[in-house]
Order: structure tokens, then sequence, then C-alpha cells
């Protein structure tokens, strides 16, 4: 059967397709911005329909007006990633965190560990040749596709063409629902923040000439921009790719050319951020967006020379232990593929993996170096695997050193206020735990 004809016959109403979804059924959206916003509004519309449907996401960065109170006992939400409208739901017992790296989600979607029956994702319209791009997304949604019984896409013409790994045919999904409007967009994060330029100094002073660069958005990542203007072809393989790095590109730092794996490309999973963005990589060929487990794979991390990998954490204990998805015993967010990147820029010849952090948090009242965790907090990434510390007091080198090594270290760049009791609390710990020994 031609393409047309496949396609003009799986062209149904939104009512009609999710009327296919069961009860107990999971649902897999596409990831990010990408999250189809009229059929999720819809599936709420029909919420009396359901019971028990579960919602598995990555980050969520739209409405969720699935998580509101309302809706719970019809959906439940299972995430690998809490976003600030998911967050509270899975904060309050209406929903699941599903701790895993980045990296692995579309194994265990292909292995059967996360179940998909229903694949709820959006798209461009077709090309001449019956293809569909998945737009801002690739990461997983492959996998979402092969495994799920039924594929739901929305088509959708303000979905931007992204290259890459990123078409379908249109025999591979079972119903299509026409629905043009804007796609989510996440604003540009100011890096005005006086704290977030000198942590963005520091790391760049780690950064050399052709360096391949992993970071993600947030102040600080827009800050260390702000010093690379002066660097030459720089490299880019990294989880997303948003509006921070365009400056960069069109000046020329960024042009991939030192890069071992897809050289002159930017390779990413995900796209995020304002409609400028969606323009600019819309059929942009140095834009390649390829699978999760293919972008966070240590050995193809690997594969690039002095990979500097960059993440942000929520607190560290001085032992070296990085706390990035949880406050306490609460999750805040989920583990993304940190320690993806960490390792692959370990494997990397001249790699450095970097965490960075404040210093403090509330107005300087609290410490976000910390003698010892509290109990129940969910560690990332392990004391074995963290090298470089970064605060807005300077960049602490932990690889190869002591216990007590690495407290020096970290207490030298915590806040001024905080280091005589960080060293008084940690040494407390040490006695207690029959591990100090005094000369």
């Amino acid at each position: 059967m031609e393409w047309k004809e496949i396609y003009k016959n799986r062209v149904v109403t939104a009512e009609e397709a999710l009327s296919h979804i069961k009860n107990g059924d999971e649902i897999v959206p596409s990831h990010a911005a990408d999250e189809p916003k009229y059929l999720f509004n819809k599936l709420v519309e029909m919420k009396d329909q359901f019971k028990d449907v579960g919602i598995l996401q990555g980050l969520n960065i739209g409405d969720a007006p699935y998580a509101i109170p309302e809706c719970y006992g019809h959906f439940r939400i299972d995430s690998f990633f809490l976003g600030k409208n998911n967050r509270a739901c899975c904060q309050e017992g209406r929903g699941e965190i599903i701790p895993m790296h980045f990296f692995a989600q579309p194994i265990a979607i292909r292995d059967g560990y996360v179940p998909v029956d229903v694949g709820l994702i959006q798209v461009t319209p077709p090309d001449e040749d019956g293809y569909v791009f998945m737009g801002t997304s690739c990461d997983q949604t492959r996998e979402v596709v092969k495994k799920a019984r039924i594929t739901i896409a929305q088509v959708n013409n303000q979905v931007p063409h992204v290259l890459g790994e990123t078409k379908l045919h249109v025999s591979e999904i079972d119903y299509f629902v026409e629905y043009d409007e804007d796609i989510y967009e996440l604003p540009i994060i100011s890096s005005d923040d006086p704290i977030s330029e000198k942590i963005g100094y520091n790391i760049s002073t780690m950064i050399e000439d052709g360096a391949c660069l992993q970071m993600g958005q947030g102040t600080v990542p827009n800050a260390i921009l702000k010093f690379l203007e002066n660097k030459k072809d720089l490299g880019i393989h990294t989880e997303v790719f948003s509006d921070n790095l365009i400056h960069l590109i069109e000046k020329g730092v960024v042009n991939g050319s030192k890069k071992k794996l897809y050289p002159g490309k930017i390779v990413a999973t995900f796209v995020q951020g304002t409609k400028e963005l969606y323009k600019y990589v819309d059929y942009n060929p140095m834009i390649q967006l390829m699978p999760v487990n293919y972008t966070n794979s240590i050995g193809n991390i690997a594969q690039n020379d002095n990979v500097v990998a960059i993440n942000s954490a929520i607190e560290v204990d001085l032992m070296g232990q990085i706390v990035a998805d949880s406050i306490g015993n609460k999750m805040f967010s989920g583990v993304g593929g940190q320690q993806d990147f960490i390792r692959g820029a370990e494997e990397s010849l001249g790699g450095k993996p970097i965490i960075a952090l404040p210093s403090t948090a509330k107005n300087e009242t609290i410490s976000r170096i910390v003698a010892v965790l509290k109990p129940g907090t969910a560690v990332t990434t392990t004391r074995n695997d963290v090298h470089y510390v970064v605060t807005e007091y300077g960049i602490a080198d932990l690889f190869g050193k002591s216990i007590t090594e690495r407290s020096e270290q970290l207490i030298k760049i915590a806040h001024p206020k905080f280091r005589e009791q960080l060293k008084k609390d940690f040494d407390e710990y040490r006695k207690s735990a029959g591990q100090l020994y005094i000369k």
C-alpha cells in the first residue's frame, strides 16, 4: 500500500485514538519539549473513562495536567526525572520515581523491564517519502514505538525537523491526530548571577582549545559560555542542545573540528529551549540527534579526546559523594546522565569530569558542602567516580586523594563562614567511626 493511503487511513480524532487505551496500560510519551500537549489535554478531559493508567516520563517541562490530585486514580505517574509540574505528585505519594541512568532507559524499554503499552508521541507532517521526524526528542522514541501495542502521534507543523536518527515511517505508527500548536518552550536562563559567573570562570580555566563539551541548561552552564569566546575548535557531545550554544557556533568557537566521533557535528539526544532555537535546528545539518543509549554510552563519549563533562549537584559531602536528585530523603529531580558523562569523560584522553555547584543555598544560610549526608539521602554519583568539584571559591581535585585530603580540598572551596564547622563536624564523624588518627 502506498504511504499516502496508509497515512490517510490512520488519521483519526484524538477521542478515537485515545479510546484504544485500556485500564492499567502504561503510556510513554515523547520526552521533554516534545510531549504532545493536545493529546494529553484530551486524555485528561476523558479521564473518567480510565482507571489506573500509567504515564511514564523522563524530564517533564510541560503542564502535566494529568498530575493534579483530581486525576489520581485515573492516572498514576511514573517518572525517571521529576520536573516542576509533576514533582509534587511524586513527593505526595501519587506517583513513583524510577531510579535509572538516562543511558539505560531505552534498554529497559527494549528488554521489557519497563512496560510500554501506548506510545504517545509528537511528529512533523510526513515528507515526500512518507517519513515523519520525531521532533525535539530522539532519546528513547524509537524503542517506545517498537515496543508499544499502539502508537498515537500528534502531527504538528510547529515541530522542527531535527536531523540524525530521527525519522519514522508512517507505517510504524497506528494512529495520527492532526493538530497544530506551539510546542513547549524553556526560556533562556539568565547567567548574570555573580556566583554563577565565578563558577563559570573557574570552569572555563579548565577548558582547552579543541575540548569536547557536555553541559546542560542553567545559570552555571550559561555563565561558562561567557568565558569561552576566545577558545578555538570546541566540540559538543551532550544530552541536551539549547539556545546557550548558538552564539559560540555562529562565532566559530564551536565547530567540532577536533572531534573523533561525528567531526564537525553537534551530537545530542534532545533539544529544548525557545522558538528561536527550534527554528535554528530545523533541517540544520550541524545538529544530529541520536538515541540516548548512543549519546550517553561511556564508550562513545570516550572516543572524543579532552571531553569536559559539566554536571550540577545539590549537595556534596567531604568524602566526595554527590547528591544531585534529592534534598535529604525527598526526591527532587532524577539521575539523568550525570554518571554516564562523568565516566565517559574519565575514560576520554585528557578528559575532565566536573561537578559544579554554588557553595551555599538560601541566602548563604545553608552550606551545600556538608560534612556528612543526612540519613536517607540518595547518592547520585559515588565518591569513587568524582574528579573535580567547583564552586565560586575554587576547584577541588579529588581524584587519587585520600579521605583526609578530599575533606581538606573541599573545605577550601566551601563558603568561608562554614569552613571551621565543617572541619569540626567531619572530625567528630571520623572519630565516631574510628577513622581519625591524631598525630
